[in-house]
């Protein structure tokens, strides 16, 4: 962490208590939404370069992920986004741009779409679709078996998969972890050490990761059925300017589910980030931070 970003906690009026970093005092606002295994520290590397005395750089943590409480069970994105307008009312934070990493994506959105008059700009980075982020059965190749959607937070759990990723958390395997996010994130370029180290522990902190693999297999603010759900027709109320970024060589976020995001969200400015996978931080630092910063100008 910088010397300029500062760690604070806020008890929410649900009872809850959120973790966020902030930096700077400028009078441009910006609020950035971590992804699934990771928290406000993973954003550190983009809060750096917005400039100190232009931006005021808030990073949270969602409920059940890095410094935050996880009393109640959550059943949906939406009751993440509904503690995103608990945590801004607490901090007095309004009027910004709000950033959504792949999850973090799906909870600003619906943030969006039920509490007005908080963002003015949305940037949906590597983000998980309008229709959700798929489960499917799996044959013995591990691969998902075409019309065999997981439909409750029951089958997640049972299925081998899920269960080998939440032992991972449960024996705190580093090693294992970092095997899996160098075969599926970090496949090109790699944080430092001990930043890497870091990430690592940081990832470990979350406690409720079937229950967000049951949320993501569940969203859906679309008007098309995605298997699970009946889409909720919540997007037509996205009406901020947006700009959708996805790295080519994402390999957790479809280039599918990036074009499910421009059909629903036709008025968005997509970026497309060449040699980049599921971290643009970590792979395309400088042209993410440039490109958030002039659409958000």
């Amino acid at each position: 962490m910088t010397n300029s970003i500062t760690v604070a906690v806020v008890t929410l009026p649900n009872g809850e208590t959120y973790g966020y970093r902030r930096r700077g005092n400028g009078p441009r606002n910006v609020l950035l939404v971590h992804g699934n295994m990771t928290s406000s520290k993973h954003m550190e590397l983009l809060m750096d370069t917005f400039a100190p005395e232009a931006y005021t750089v808030v990073a949270v943590d969602m409920r059940g992920f890095g410094l935050s409480s996880y009393h109640r069970p959550i059943e949906g994105l939406k009751d993440l986004s509904d503690d995103l307008r608990l945590f801004c009312d607490a901090i007095g934070f309004r009027g910004f741009a709000v950033l959504g990493w792949s999850t973090g994506g799906g909870v600003a959105m619906q943030f969006i779409a039920d509490h007005p008059g908080y963002a003015d700009r949305l940037i949906l980075m590597s983000s998980m679709s309008t229709r959700g982020y798929p489960f499917y059965a799996l044959n013995d190749n591990l691969e998902p078996i075409p019309d065999s959607r997981l439909k409750t937070r029951e089958d997640i759990a049972a299925q081998a998969r899920n269960r080998m990723v939440q032992e991972i958390f449960d024996n705190r395997d580093k090693a294992t972890l970092r095997a899996i996010w160098e075969a599926a994130i970090y496949t090109h370029n790699r944080p430092p050490e001990p930043l890497y180290d870091e990430y690592m522990d940081d990832i470990l902190t979350q406690r409720n990761i079937l229950d967000i693999y049951h949320c993501l297999n569940t969203f859906n603010i679309s008007d098309i059925n995605n298997e699970v759900s009946e889409g909720t027709g919540a997007v037509k109320r996205v009406d901020v300017p947006t700009m959708i970024v996805w790295g080519r060589r994402d390999y957790v976020i479809s280039q599918e589910m990036t074009l499910e995001l421009m059909t629903d969200l036709p008025h968005a400015r997509v970026l497309w980030l060449e040699d980049c996978g599921h971290s643009p931080m970590i792979d395309q630092l400088d042209r993410l931070g440039s490109a958030t910063r002039e659409f958000i100008a």
